[in-house]
């Protein structure tokens, strides 16, 4: 029983350590790149990002623009 939960996280740390990748410099303008982000919903997550940051007060960093109240 001790010998397979070790085996088990042996693997788990081993295929952990397998995905770490460094990136080089002249790759990063590679990830950049808009078609690299993870979003799936472009015109949904600047929605959210409007509700979000009128909600909060706050302004900056993310394509958003208002006056605080999100009906724009």
């Amino acid at each position: 029983m001790i010998k397979q939960r070790l085996c088990a996280l042996v693997f788990v740390c081993l295929f952990g350590l397998g995905s770490c990748q460094s990136v080089q410099p002249w790759q990063r303008g590679t990830l950049a790149k808009p078609e690299m982000r993870l979003e799936v919903d472009k015109l949904g997550s600047q929605l959210y990002s409007q509700v979000y940051f009128s909600k909060e007060a706050s302004s900056g960093g993310i394509e958003v623009a208002g006056a605080g109240c999100g009906c724009n």
